[in-house]
């Protein structure tokens, strides 16, 4: 079920009042069950394939921590593989397929493998890494294999992050199943603060968003330049709305019922660099990237030539992991090697600072650096939203040199997308968003909570009127759901 629908409060309500009515050594056992209720909500026979990764990864730990010597590697690289496998099978086969298809065509040669269409099991690419994280720490020794199955089962399946993250590590999660959450009403107070506060980045702002985004990447040929940057820039901030307050609820439901989840942005449209981007946004990921990709290639300790190719191929897997399909892969590539050029042209960019005496005005320097930064994201978001490598060529190649204003004809059939006034109402919210997320990241975070319930009630209600009056309360999937 998805988390912006009538029926998910209605299950948050219940499975929660349940959650604290049962003697805490029972409670495992109920979020379990509702967990599986959760996602079998969607496909119920999906939930098939995700036993069938519970049980490989829950025997591999076992069998790797009682182990020796290169058995342990092997029961590793049995996990590895069967998960990677699994992934595979879903989310790759057709587009290797279909690739191959073509390749031996052009070859005039014949591929008899048929496109299958398998429909990719909701969230599959999360707990997928969710699960290696657990094997690969075990056989780190980082983590002790897990005894009891359903403890183990519930660390993949919770269901607050069982669709899209964050990706947990089971150092941070699994031990807080079997501690006692009592009913702490202020914690439980912010867990439901934090859930309204990412229902409104998603369903007032995102999902608005996307009645500006959707129509133009529909049809780019119709619109001109202006447009084609309008919905880049809109895009940019409804996946993040998107995927943040998908994450904020997450954060919230999990800690109303007393379990914390590591958070998985920071502001990332704040970042002064494409590197301190990857650092804020998307956290989880690109934590585990770094931890089992980039540092078992030894990371920076090597030349800078090996480093490039390093990180490009981090890149490219991380491109991959989003989807089966050229534009992702591309995608990643791109940021690879802004990274890279970043890295490479970090001396010449201090000294061309000093010569123009930027670095003397801290403040427009990092204005301008996160205007530079935020710019160069928002291409690649092009990629990410485009349907296809030529219609991401043709947006961009017509954001360089398109006719400005050009629009389809609007009627009553073709209404326009957008009026003067939604734009407005949107921008302000992106600013008030962004405004209180600076005010959150600041030493006096904790003023508002300071006050009396006669001024944080009123912007409670506000919140909730905003999303009643202003939300656009369709029923919009979540993006990442598709990963």
């Amino acid at each position: 079920m998805r988390f912006n629908s009538l029926t998910f409060l209605i299950f948050f309500w219940l499975s929660t009042s349940a959650y604290f009515a049962l003697p805490y050594r029972r409670r495992w056992a109920l979020l379990l069950i509702c967990s599986a209720l959760f996602y079998a909500a969607y496909i119920p026979a999906y939930l098939l394939v995700l036993a069938v990764v519970i049980v490989i990864d829950y025997v591999a730990g076992l069998a790797i921590e009682r182990a020796t010597g290169n058995a342990r590697k092997l029961w590793l690289l049995a996990s590895v593989l069967a998960n990677i496998g699994l992934l595979a099978a879903f989310k790759y086969f057709d587009f290797a397929s279909d690739n191959l298809h073509t390749l031996l065509a052009r070859l005039q040669l014949n591929y008899p493998v048929r496109h299958i269409g398998l429909l990719l099991p909701i969230g599959l690419s999360f707990h997928t890494f969710q699960s290696l994280s657990y094997t690969i720490e075990v056989y780190r020794g980082r983590q002790r294999a897990e005894r009891h199955p359903g403890m183990y089962a519930l660390y993949v399946m919770f269901y607050p992050q069982l669709v899209a993250g964050p990706i947990e590590r089971p150092q941070n999660l699994l031990h807080q199943f079997r501690e006692d959450h009592v009913f702490d009403a202020d914690r439980i107070f912010a867990g439901l603060r934090q859930m309204l506060w990412g229902f409104f980045k998603k369903l007032v702002i995102a999902d608005r968003l996307a009645n500006i985004v959707d129509p133009i990447y529909r049809d780019p040929r119709a619109w001109g330049r202006a447009y084609l940057w309008l919905a880049t820039y809109c895009f940019a901030f409804q996946i993040y709305c998107d995927f943040s307050g998908y994450s904020d609820i997450a954060l919230g439901a999990a800690r109303v019922l007393g379990i914390k989840l590591m958070t998985n942005f920071d502001r990332p449209y704040a970042a002064r660099s494409v590197a301190e981007f990857w650092r804020r946004w998307h956290i989880s990921l690109s934590t585990w990237f770094r931890d089992y990709v980039y540092f078992p290639l030894r990371g920076n300790r090597v030349t800078v030539p090996r480093w490039c190719v390093n990180v490009l191929i981090v890149f490219l897997i991380s491109g991959l992991w989003h989807g089966a399909s050229w534009t992702f892969v591309v995608w990643g590539a791109i940021h690879g090697m802004y990274l890279i050029i970043g890295r490479l042209t970090g001396a010449a960019r201090a000294r061309l600072s000093a010569a123009i005496h930027l670095d003397r005005l801290p403040v427009v320097s990092a204005a301008v650096k996160i205007f530079l930064t935020f710019n160069l994201i928002a291409i690649t978001w092009v990629f990410f939203r485009a349907a296809s490598l030529a219609q991401a060529s043709f947006i961009l190649a017509k954001m360089a040199r398109g006719p400005l204003w050009d629009a389809p004809p609007f009627t009553l059939a073709n209404p326009a997308p957008f009026v003067a006034d939604d734009l407005l109402l949107i921008a302000t919210l992106v600013v008030l968003m962004e405004l209180i997320q600076w005010i959150s990241s600041r030493p006096w975070n904790g003023f508002f909570d300071r006050q009396p319930a006669w001024v944080r009630w009123p912007a409670y209600y506000a919140v909730i009127i905003a999303i009643l009056w202003f939300g656009a309360l369709g029923g919009r999937t979540f993006i990442y759901f598709q990963f």
